[in-house]
């Protein structure tokens, strides 16, 4: 341990917005120890997410993997300087679980509490990876409810900008949602990936929305694709070859997502793309992207897979960040906000 490294602040994250309870403890940028659990086996035969059994999960597992962090961590209950906790967006009897218990352990342990944007947690998550963001870069968040272009500055200090987001469905929602028109089970992303692999990808040209010189150049639409898609199953009922449309499928979505990004960075003069959301752990969304990229000389960050999608670390990333930063903490009072749109890291 470095000098003085155990007065460095040490952070607890909480994340709870869906369906996965996951708590990290991070200290000047380096995860010690996290833990994740997941109801998606329970929510699997309603093909989603359903909100109250996501919330009892969160409240039967929070307390065990929150205990399971510390312990991996290596720390104890005392050692903790500060609570950081999804407070939106996400789904609101979800979010009101950790949040509820983000006050609970910040009140009882005597530390600050820091509400913070859960998209901003998917983008602090790559620090704990690779070090410090670029003081400028372009990030693409694509996850199973959002798909987003930004412009970063300082993540915490400065309002984000958004280039363009989805109109309609995420590139995860139409994921699930092709995936339980070819039968493949949920969650979506996952199953498509794996079904994919024994695919042509360029077995059926699929369209990329939002892609004519007269549409919106950053801006996503999902649900025009998983339609189409629809159509074609339809089409050929009876007769259909689910590995070819579902990597076809996959690579119009890896094609849309890699073509505004890159353009994104070149307009925006960012040497830096930064991609990150659960459906940044897809692989041909990975391996296409980082063609691309370095193609146009473009420097891809882009977290391991098991940091990608939902967890505790992340949000113990975002605090870690605001607690250096300077910023104050919120207030007890502070309510959950499950459609807050992401204008800064700090809610409340």
């Amino acid at each position: 341990m470095r000098p003085g490294y155990a007065d460095v602040p040490l952070i607890l994250g909480i994340e709870t917005s869906c369906d996965e309870t996951g708590a990290g403890l991070v200290r000047d940028g380096v995860l010690l120890g996290d833990a994740l659990a997941s109801s998606m086996d329970e929510h699997a035969r309603f093909g989603g997410v359903v909100p109250e059994i996501a919330a009892r999960a969160h409240l039967e597992a929070l307390p065990q993997i929150v205990r399971a962090a510390v312990d991996r961590a290596g720390v104890g209950f005392g050692d903790i300087d500060a609570v950081a906790v999804t407070a939106g967006p996400g789904l609101a009897t979800a979010v009101q679980v950790g949040l509820a218990a983000g006050k609970a352990y910040a009140l009882s342990l005597g530390v600050p509490l820091y509400g913070v944007h859960h998209l901003a947690g998917h983008a602090a998550v790559d620090v704990l990876e690779h070090g410090p963001l670029p003081g400028r870069c372009v990030a693409l968040i694509v996850s199973g409810g959002h798909t987003s272009l930004l412009v970063l500055d300082d993540l915490v200090r400065d309002p984000i900008v958004h280039l363009g987001d989805t109109v309609d469905d995420a590139a995860g929602e139409a994921f699930d949602k092709v995936a339980r028109l070819l039968g493949l089970p949920y969650p979506g992303g996952p199953a498509i990936d794996r079904t994919a692999r024994d695919g042509d990808p360029a077995a059926i040209t699929f369209p990329r929305p939002l892609t004519s010189a007269r549409d919106d150049p950053y801006g996503f639409s999902f649900s025009g694709l998983k339609t189409a898609v629809a159509r074609w199953v339809e089409q050929h009922r009876g007769a259909v070859p689910v590995a070819d449309v579902a990597a076809s499928f996959q690579e119009a979505v890896a094609d849309t997502l890699s073509r505004k990004a890159v353009a994104a960075c070149r307009e925006h003069r960012s040497a830096t793309l930064l991609m990150v959301g659960g459906v940044a752990a897809n692989s041909r969304v990975r391996s296409l992207m980082a063609q691309r990229c370095a193609a146009a000389g473009i420097e891809l960050r882009v977290p391991s897979p098991r940091l990608c999608t939902d967890n505790g670390a992340m949000i113990a990333a975002v605090g870690d960040l605001l607690l250096r930063a300077g910023l104050p903490p919120s207030t007890l009072g502070l309510g959950m906000r499950p459609t807050v749109t992401l204008s800064r890291a700090l809610i409340g």
